[in-house]
């Protein structure tokens, strides 16, 4: 199968660079699968899974934010925060969870809303990434 570039790229690091067959991710849109060839066209991702298919398989990370450009033979993401499975705390993401749960269900005035729909977006993206 054709393959393009991915490079995902954060603050930190260049967090993955390597041909792939094809690569999913959510932006603000909704889900998108990304092929060689597709059109190009530049995107904001959104908290949520982002699978990697190559030739030998798939790897997940939990991806948070940040912004795709694509183009007909690479996909670059800078992305804010990227994990893979073995870098998540499962303690942790689980109390995110949590949190996030109890500030929306005891929501008040002053409850950032949005903000705690994204923390609960992220904590469950860690979560399903590391089952």
């Amino acid at each position: 199968m054709e393959a393009f570039t991915l490079r995902i790229i954060t603050p930190d690091r260049i967090f993955f660079e390597e041909p792939v067959e094809m690569v999913e991710f959510n932006t603000t849109e909704g889900e998108i699968g990304i092929y060689p060839n597709h059109v190009p066209t530049t995107v904001i991702v959104a908290p949520g899974i982002l699978t990697i298919t190559q030739a030998d398989g798939q790897k997940e990370a939990a991806l948070h934010a940040g912004f795709a450009e694509i183009l007909q033979d690479s996909v670059t993401i800078l992305a804010e925060v990227i994990e893979w499975p073995e870098e998540i705390d499962a303690e942790r993401a689980e109390e995110a969870k949590e949190r996030a749960e109890k500030r929306l269900a005891s929501r008040t005035p002053e409850t950032d809303v949005a903000r705690a729909e994204t923390a609960l977006r992220r904590a469950m993206a860690r979560i399903e990434v590391i089952k």
